[in-house]
């Protein structure tokens, strides 16, 4: 059996926020509940008080909250 690879229906948009607020990062993937590591350069970010992770279908979402200049 043949795996079909999960691709982007909707890659990533460049997303600007305020210093201090949340901000939210969605991309669309051609499986549903396929498995998404968020990184960031070679991190791999964790969920915690900053870094929110959501997943529904296709759609994975990143929420970092209290946005900072680092986090770009």
């Amino acid at each position: 059996v043949l795996a079909v690879p999960v691709l982007f229906k909707q890659a990533l948009e460049n997303t600007d926020t305020e210093e201090g607020k949340s901000v939210s990062l969605r991309c669309e993937l051609t499986k549903a509940d396929a498995t998404v590591v968020w990184k960031k350069g070679e991190a791999t970010l964790q969920a915690s008080a900053k870094y929110e992770m959501k997943q529904k279908g296709t759609v994975a979402e990143l929420v970092i909250h209290n946005a900072e200049p680092e986090d770009a």
